[in-house]
């Protein structure tokens, strides 16, 4: 590129990393540890600047699978449930004046994280955590956006059965009434 024409583009690309950065590292260090989340997004940005002319008008989503890829590039050899876990204890915590009602459901919630399995949490992550609508989150992970509807849904079912209490276990109680005796 030369000239104006390149002046143009570089334009259009720092808006671009200006107004994706923050997200597209989110994303990253909730998939990989908070050390390497950095030089994948970077990755990801060259990966950008190599193929700008063909980014889609929403780059956004387009990014956040360039990095998936890339993350799963760097993560062979790990555990799949792993590389793809999101990491609860790095987003934010809500402060509340005794702290108990919502350490509860934070523990409650992490519990029931993590009976998901590693496609669930995805989907969940995509639209929770990186705000991506369900077309976008399906051109992140390269399927149709039917079979991610359907995929959230039932991501979402299964969170809300596991976040349920637990039924109580009733006493058992026996059929035939006790005489005096045996009760003492």
């Amino acid at each position: 590129m030369s000239g104006s024409r390149g002046a143009e583009a570089e334009e259009r690309f720092r808006a671009l990393h200006e107004s994706t950065f923050a997200d597209l590292l989110r994303f990253v260090e909730r998939r990989v540890p908070v050390d390497e989340a950095e030089d994948i997004v970077s990755t990801v940005y060259l990966t950008a600047w190599r193929r700008f002319g063909e980014l889609p008008e929403d780059a956004r989503p387009w990014l956040f699978a360039v990095a998936r890829k890339t993350m799963a590039n760097q993560t062979r050899g790990w555990l799949r449930r792993r590389a793809l876990d999101v990491r609860l204890s790095t987003t934010e915590e809500q402060h509340v004046a005794d702290g108990s009602s919502s350490a509860a459901a934070r523990v409650d919630l992490q519990r029931a994280w993590r009976t998901l399995s590693a496609t669930d949490r995805e989907a969940l992550a995509l639209v929770a955590f990186d705000g991506l609508t369900a077309e976008q989150a399906a051109t992140v992970l390269n399927i149709r956006r039917s079979s991610f509807a359907m995929r959230l849904t039932r991501a979402r079912q299964r969170l809300q059965k596991a976040l349920e209490p637990a039924a109580p276990v009733a006493p058992v109680l026996s059929s035939r009434p006790h005489t005096f005796q045996e009760q003492s």
